[in-house]
């Protein structure tokens, strides 16, 4: 069966490779084409929209937005326009759960499944194969699809209808980001203060203060090493997701709702790019002060 792969990003193109390294025939398409031609010369066969809806039964969505999966899908020239009754589309980006919907309905109409499954673990678990899956959609439709999510990941869980998987992800998003902005503030207080933050960090990791985003992130802090495994840009699309989708349902979001402008801030002076962990570099401004290990 072959397995159309639509977004070679920083996610989607190792995603990609562990797909190929498992032995699936995978069709790929990506405005990039430089990533393109990266994953074709690990065996892939490069297609357009309409030749992977017409040629795949399952096909696999890795892109930065709700609108370009839509687009994908359903715009001139798109997927929708030729893929066949009985397929499944699995759309791993992190969207809103409204945009999953509608793609959800869209392809629903046309005897096409569609699962949303967004993903947490960042550029090393896509490498890795150990990323957690959180899917949402139609269990016939969730089972089509998880002998790849098994190759993908670590664990994959169907959460509930359409739109459940993108819902769960939001919620990932609030608490690794705000994880990440609670180190930043704690460890700008140590470094002003005087201590060496590198001790810092192995004092408290192993008590309740520990955990996988400490571990994650502050030796990279640290060594201020901001390669993204995870882009502030991307982090920032998706608490704008987070907060546009709790108003949109009258949840009150103080925290991430400062986040948000935090977020805002970093991109203003040019930190987009970045790896998340970069967040600190706001509270580091504002403290005059750099988080670094001691010389």
């Amino acid at each position: 069966m072959k397995l159309g792969f639509i977004g070679l990003g920083i996610m989607g193109r190792p995603m990609a490779k562990n797909l190929l390294n498992a032995g699936e025939e995978l069709l790929v398409a990506d405005l990039n084409k430089e990533a393109v031609a990266d994953v074709v010369a690990a065996g892939a066969v490069e297609a357009s929209y309409t030749e992977i809806g017409e040629q795949c039964e399952r096909i696999i969505i890795m892109v930065p937005s709700g609108a370009i999966s839509k687009a994908i899908l359903f715009g001139q020239g798109g997927v929708a326009s030729t893929v066949k009754k009985g397929a499944v589309v699995c759309d791993m980006s992190s969207v809103t759960p409204v945009e999953s919907k509608e793609c959800y309905e869209g392809l629903k109409k046309l005897g096409v499944g569609f699962v949303d499954a967004p993903v947490s673990g960042g550029e090393p678990g896509a490498v890795a194969g150990s990323l957690a899956i959180m899917a949402g959609g139609d269990q016939e439709d969730f089972d089509a699809m998880k002998k790849y999510f098994d190759i993908l990941g670590n664990s994959a869980l169907l959460i509930g209808p359409s739109g459940s998987g993108s819902v769960t992800k939001l919620a990932n998003q609030i608490i690794v980001n705000n994880n990440i902005a609670v180190v930043s503030e704690a460890f700008v207080l140590a470094a002003k203060a005087g201590a060496d933050p590198e001790k810092v960090y192995q004092a408290i990791r192993g008590g309740l203060a520990g955990s996988a985003v400490l571990d994650a992130k502050v030796p990279m802090i640290i060594e201020r090493n901001f390669k993204p495994g995870g882009p502030i840009r991307i982090n920032h699309k998706d608490i704008k997701n987070v907060v546009n989708t709790a108003h949109a349902i009258d949840v009150p979001i103080p925290y991430t709702a400062q986040l948000y402008e935090i977020l805002q801030t970093l991109k203003i002076h040019g930190h987009m790019e970045d790896d998340h962990g970069g967040i600190i570099q706001y509270f580091e401004k504002l403290a005059d002060v750099e988080v670094k290990k001691a010389e």
